[in-house]
């Protein structure tokens, strides 16, 4: 039987990996220690893709039991949306035992130092990796993701997402130097001489609030932040997605326990149905940092009313691309339509509107219309999707019921340009699949006019939902693109123009109103996907997201660094 490791010995394990993600997120470069293809593991004492399933189903039915004090009940009831009863139960905590319990640790935690936190939490995440194959399958079947978008996004993307954020998290730590010797001359006096001593505390206890599509991407950085920036850390996870940060809790704990540390310093709050608990947790004293992943309703209420927290908050926005010219018709389309089916639209990242000059545009293929345009984006769009077997495989199922009646009356919203059709999964009959559809709206003919469709295209239609919105000219669509990123906020813009002028405009208000930009994509990167280390998800700086994932304002605040002087 191996040893148990300590901290200190991690030391050397994993301070190659740290130094690694710390040269990645200085040159942007690509990196990533966490493999994208399922045939890596199984080897080194990872799961391979039989054994990861079994795993998976080796837990439906049971009982998840952390060992965290103060549990009072058992709760439960994840439906799969592919149709599985999940069937686990989690610990119920008694908040008010709870919280305590996760403080006590925090002395030791803190004292560690910042590398050694470091190196802990990059043991959790190998931990974490060599199940990848197991955690796919909690991520599939919570929010009902293609088993191969689950097992990239949820495992080694969302692996990666957390190293960068220890990566950001130590190196604004180790910024201020641990000791300093300070002499200021005095002329012919002695000098003045201080010893300084400069230690990062934590601010507290941190809350995660998990979200149903993205359990573990959406999760990770908020939580790998605040644990390796010296804070306990409070899992509460979406009703409809617990499995996933369950186990993530419950390897953490396995880990923080193996080296020496308190295990409470990471929890799990499960809730009863309907309990809505979010609330209550958010505005409690000892609740000291949030991280948020939802709804726009909810992401502004906790800005406004835990006032005693850091708030970082990734909500809602209307994302938009201006459609001017194309050098690469048939590129753009493909990438188009892989961006608006991909997991059916449910990401955060995803275009809605389609912002196309009612006079057309100018492509290597010739002139094109505005009904052009859109009839071609929806034959692509079809063709893509044409095949069921591939439909499953990007689409997944929708998420709940809520997305489904979103896309049943946006049919009803305007001349529908690509209907929306049923698809069944052999494997998963009772799966709710659906391609998406796409609606013809009229843009204003001047940006600061309105229209009678603007209610639909200024507002988030998350899922499977496209607005080809007609302008009348790419300036207007400019326009109508800052007011959309001002008004409603953006995780992502897009553009297609060979004018530098007009991608000049595109940037410039991209600029000023704080939003991540991706110019002309036509091959196999897509508007809708970012890669950690490299990529910044969201900026922090306009109404869909208060931070950005990842940079140094994600974690810098997380800490405070308290000095003690003395005389030399």
């Amino acid at each position: 039987m191996a040893a148990e490791p300590s901290a200190h010995s991690l030391i050397a394990e994993h301070r190659p990996t740290l130094d690694q993600a710390l040269e990645a997120i200085r040159t942007r470069a690509y990196w990533s220690p966490h493999p994208e293809h399922p045939k890596a593991y199984g080897e080194n004492g990872s799961l391979g893709m039989a054994e990861g399933k079994a795993a998976f189903d080796a837990r439906l039915g049971t009982r998840l039991d952390l060992g965290q004090p103060g549990t009072d009940d058992w709760v439960g009831g994840e439906t799969s949306p592919y149709g599985i009863e999940l069937g686990v139960t989690y610990p119920h905590a008694d908040i008010d035992t709870l919280l305590p319990a996760m403080k006590a640790g925090q002395r030791a935690w803190r004292d560690a130092g910042a590398q050694v936190r470091a190196v802990v939490c990059v043991e959790i995440l190998k931990r974490i990796s060599d199940r990848t194959h197991e955690f796919a399958h909690a991520v599939m079947h919570t929010s009902g993701q293609a088993f191969m978008m689950a097992f990239q996004a949820g495992g080694p993307h969302a692996q990666d997402r957390g190293l960068e954020a220890v990566a950001y998290a130590y190196a604004e730590q180790v910024r201020t130097p641990d000791n300093a010797e300070w002499t200021k001359p005095q002329g012919k006096r002695d000098p003045l001489a201080l010893s300084k001593r400069f230690k990062p505390v934590p601010r507290g206890i941190a809350l995660v609030i998990g979200c149903n599509t993205f359990p573990t991407w959406n999760g990770y950085p908020g939580l790998f932040a605040s644990l390796a920036t010296g804070n306990a850390v409070l899992v509460k996870p979406h009703p409809r997605a617990v499995l996933p940060l369950a186990l993530t809790v419950q390897v953490a704990r396995e880990v923080l326990t193996e080296t020496g540390f308190d295990p409470n310093l990471v929890a799990l709050a499960a809730e009863r149905p309907g309990e809505g608990i979010a609330k209550d947790l958010a505005t409690r004293p000892e609740i000291r940092i949030i991280d948020y992943t939802g709804s726009t309703s909810f992401g502004d209420w906790l800005e406004a009313n835990a006032r005693q927290a850091e708030v970082y908050t990734e909500k809602a926005g209307v994302n938009t691309v201006l459609v001017d010219s194309t050098d690469d018709y048939k590129g753009m389309l493909s990438n188009l339509a892989f961006s608006l089916s991909l997991y059916s639209g449910q990401m955060c990242t995803t275009p809605q509107n389609l912002l196309i000059p009612r006079d057309g545009i100018t492509t290597d293929a010739g002139p094109k219309s505005y009904d052009e345009v859109v009839a071609d984006l929806a034959r692509s769009v079809g063709g893509l999707l044409g095949d069921d077997a591939r439909a499953n495989a990007l689409l997944g199922a929708i998420v709940n019921p809520d997305v489904k009646a979103r896309l049943e009356a946006a049919a009803g919203l305007g001349e529908v340009a690509l209907a929306s059709r049923e698809i069944s999964n052999p494997d998963f009959p009772t799966a709710v699949v659906r391609t998406p559809v796409i609606v013809k709206l009229d843009g204003a003919r001047k940006y600061w006019e309105r229209t009678d469709d603007e209610a639909a295209y200024m507002s988030e239609c998350f899922g499977p939902v496209s607005f080809a919105v007609a302008v009348d000219s790419a300036a207007d669509g400019v326009e109508l693109l800052r007011r959309t990123i001002s008004d409603k906020g953006a995780m992502t813009v897009g553009a297609y123009t060979t004018s530098d002028e007009v991608a000049e405009a595109v940037e410039e208000v991209c600029l000023e109103e704080c939003a991540q930009l991706s110019l002309n994509l036509t091959g196999g990167v897509y508007v809708n996907q970012t890669a950690a280390f490299s990529d910044f998800h969201g900026s922090g700086g306009n109404p869909a997201a208060n931070a950005a994932l990842c940079d140094g304002a994600f974690v810098a605040n997380r800490f405070r660094v308290v000095e003690v002087r003395s005389e030399a």
